[in-house]
């Protein structure tokens, strides 16, 4: 892998900041200038849907503090290749510092989604078009709070000298709730790829699942108050009709905002013309012999592999329009791997593409370095349409909702529509052909749910966190690690201009 260094303005604290990415990504920002008079609200939701949440879709920054820290993705130093002064293996190890580019990147993205939501909310937008950016900045802040605590602000955006402002804790988590239950009732049914009463009501569930974890990360409490509001909503989505997509890979695929029946926030990629860096998601995992070509870095683990039953079709399976025409397959891959008229394929030294269970943060192997790791291909790549992949970015989904929900009934919520803990789950295995659990479901059994069905799509240390499982040791990571790596280091660039912001314990 390249190191690519982009250089960019975050509008919110004045600052430069420094990410990275494979691909270079098209962010169309309709901004140029915050007093811009002919700017208006649409202009600005447009280069928020269009610009800014893209960033998500890229390995770096939000997607990569958020899988790498957890326990289902691992980026390898493959002898010279993904090193990057070990930029991937200290947030496995979880030894990152307050200096480190993606969680300054994730942070700075956040800022960008907060400021130009404001930014939207004082140009005499329509009550739909308020209601959106409300959200938008609610979904922002939800991952400020989650994630450092701490979610700077501006109410006012006519003097930027002035210096941001901070919600702290539980009032930062608590706002994101009023807000998000005031912008409600104005958001639209859809479209899925803009701010809508469904995603609001899903986004609405992480925030209620994630209050007792910010009012006490060291003992969470979940209220029963809490709990029935996560499922009060769930059914609300329930009621809208909404069902899990019979192929669970089409809820990812390149024709997903025509095939997905349980998709309700994503974000919007135009095939062949504008796109975020969706294809990351295949891209960073698969070998460079293999259809599309890869970059030959990131794998899961083999304990994640272990999860799944063998009927279970989310582990692995053919996908039509993908595995017919270029042999791949989509799910986890290991084992030897095949071009689309079943010739085994090689590395680049002619040995068997053969992808093994075992794999080390550092390979140093000449002969096994290309193949250790089990690959993911959670998007059925986009092979017709270039860096500009048609497939459209999922944020929240039913499936996420069901599971939700269980773990709302479990934590002490009260059951409705005839559903408990274990229908719920088995709802979700049914789709995917995995056999029914029988009894009950423990705590961990539902994390191990989430786990199969959500891997790879951003929520992994959110998750972690909420469970009590964080600072486990893993497969690659062989020691538990400090609570305090619970929350992340604010970044040293923004305390330096933001007194308002504090460090988080346990960094300098």
């Amino acid at each position: 892998m390249k190191y690519i260094k982009q250089v960019s303005i975050i509008i919110l604290t004045g600052l430069m900041f420094s990410g990275c990415s494979k691909l270079d990504e098209k962010h169309r920002d309709a901004l140029v200038g915050v007093n811009a008079a002919n700017v208006t609200a649409t202009d600005i939701l447009k280069s928020i849907y269009e610009g800014d949440i893209r960033d998500f879709m890229g390995q770096e920054n939000v997607w990569a503090i958020q899988e790498h820290t957890g326990d289902q993705v691992v980026g390898p130093t493959r002898g010279g290749d993904w090193d990057d002064n070990g930029i991937w293996r200290v947030l496995n190890q979880h030894t990152w510092d307050a200096n480190h580019n993606f969680i300054r990147g994730a942070f700075n993205a956040l800022g960008r989604i907060v400021f130009n939501a404001t930014d939207a909310l004082q140009r005499n937008p329509t009550p739909q078009q308020a209601a959106e950016a409300k959200f938008l900045r609610a979904f922002a802040n939800y991952f400020y709070i989650e994630g450092w605590n701490q979610a700077p602000y501006r109410d006012n955006l006519t003097d930027l000298t002035e210096t941001p402002l901070v919600r702290k804790g539980i009032d930062g988590m608590n706002y994101i709730i009023t807000e998000l239950e005031a912008a409600l009732p104005a958001l639209p049914n859809g479209p899925v790829t803009k701010a809508n009463k469904n995603a609001c009501r899903a986004l609405l569930m992480k925030a209620y699942l994630t209050k007792g974890v910010v009012a006490n990360r060291a003992a969470p409490t979940h209220t029963a108050a809490d709990m029935n509001k996560v499922i009060q909503y769930a059914d609300e989505i329930i009621a809208t009709g909404a069902t899990l997509t019979p192929g669970y890979f089409d809820n990812f695929s390149k024709n997903n905002n025509v095939l997905s029946t349980e998709n309700l926030f994503t974000g919007e990629n135009f095939g062949g013309t504008s796109s975020g860096n969706v294809r990351s998601r295949y891209f960073c995992s698969l070998h460079y012999n293999q259809t599309p070509s890869g970059w030959n870095g990131f794998t899961t683990l083999s304990d994640f592999y272990g999860k799944f039953d063998a009927a279970d079709t989310r582990r692995g399976q053919a996908y039509p329009g993908v595995t017919n025409v270029s042999g791949l397959r989509v799910g986890l891959l290991l084992g030897q791997q095949f071009d689309q008229n079943g010739v085994a394929l090689q590395d680049r030294k002619g040995n068997p593409l053969a992808f093994t269970a075992a794999v080390k943060a550092i390979e140093t192997d000449p002969n096994t370095l290309e193949v250790t790791g089990i690959r993911v291909v959670k998007y059925p790549p986009d092979l017709t349409n270039g860096d500009n992949v048609d497939n459209d970015y999922v944020f929240l989904r039913l499936g996420d909702v069901l599971l939700m929900k269980a773990e709302a009934i479990q934590r002490g919520g009260t059951a409705t529509l005839g559903q408990t803990t274990l229908s719920l789950v088995n709802s979700v295995r049914a789709r995917s052909g995995a056999p029914a659990l029988v009894g009950s479901v423990s705590a961990d059994q539902l994390l191990d749910e989430r786990a199969r069905e959500l891997y790879w799509e951003g929520w992994r240390r959110i998750d972690l966190v909420r469970f009590g499982k964080f600072n486990n040791p893993t497969l690659v990571r062989t020691a538990a690690s400090s609570p305090d790596r619970m929350l992340f280091p604010i970044p040293a660039q923004q305390i330096a201009v933001n007194p308002n912001l504090e460090q988080n314990p346990g960094y300098q």
